[in-house]
């Protein structure tokens, strides 16, 4: 009988983009280095656009000067996709994540592992009263014709980094200064906003994890922030 990984979460709490990102850095080379095992970040971060590595100019609707007005980070980032946002009311998950296989199914596990993160993400809409679907078109997942969570990844050496994001109450209005992951025409929405009822993001994200663990067939442990990064990690701010 196989003993199932063990997956180590935790809670971040808030988090500067800059700030997480190079922490995702540090627990990948360790995974690929492998002195760490697979690892989960569950956070928010500030108002900010990121722009993935398939994203055109058109795709940032909002000028520096307004951005600033709105206090919202821009990063040109490593991951798959285009552009998205990320803010307060909005839950970010960051596996570092070993995924097997070889070269020649290369390919293959990366469609199945955004597949997977796509049954994350419905389950735990479904928890939340909310039900979600694919689009055969798009990756992410969907409430009718709006998109409730965003997926871009980046694999390495079958190496896992950045994530998805789940809407839970997220300001919507946000979405604005951006073509959301570069589809036009098509809208965003939230938890809040398809039942009426607030979450607590933390409360989300402890969902999430046990999905994920369940999805991915991991044993699931918990940890302080503190321990999962030996250096810590700067520009975290107090948990939801």
């Amino acid at each position: 009988m196989s003993v199932q990984p063990v997956l180590t979460a935790s809670w971040l709490g808030r988090v500067d983009y800059g700030a997480a990102w190079e922490a995702q850095r540090e627990l990948f080379l360790a995974r690929l280095d492998a002195d760490r095992g697979d690892s989960l970040m569950l956070l928010e971060h500030p108002p900010t656009y990121t722009l993935g590595r398939r994203a055109l100019e058109d795709d940032l609707v909002y000028k520096e000067a307004q951005r600033a007005a709105w206090g919202i980070s821009l990063f040109n980032v490593d991951r798959g996709g285009r552009a998205t946002y990320h803010g307060p009311g909005q839950l970010v998950g960051y596996p570092i994540m070993a995924l097997g296989g070889s070269e020649a199914n290369h390919r293959y596990d990366i469609i199945s592992y955004l597949r997977k993160l796509e049954d994350v993400v419905i389950a735990v809409a479904a928890d939340l009263g909310v039900e979600a679907h694919r689009d055969k078109e798009h990756t992410g997942v969907w409430v009718g014709t709006n998109k409730i969570g965003a997926i871009g990844v980046k694999i390495t050496r079958g190496i896992t980094m950045h994530g998805f994001a789940f809407n839970v109450s997220t300001d919507l209005t946000m979405f604005e200064g951006i073509v959301p992951c570069g589809i036009a025409g098509r809208w965003v929405t939230s938890v809040l906003a398809e039942t009426g009822e607030h979450h607590g993001v933390k409360e989300v994200a402890n969902l999430a994890a046990g999905h994920l663990a369940s999805v991915f067939d991991r044993s699931l442990v918990w940890t302080h922030p503190k321990n999962l990064l030996v250096g810590g990690l700067a520009g975290a701010g107090r948990g939801r």
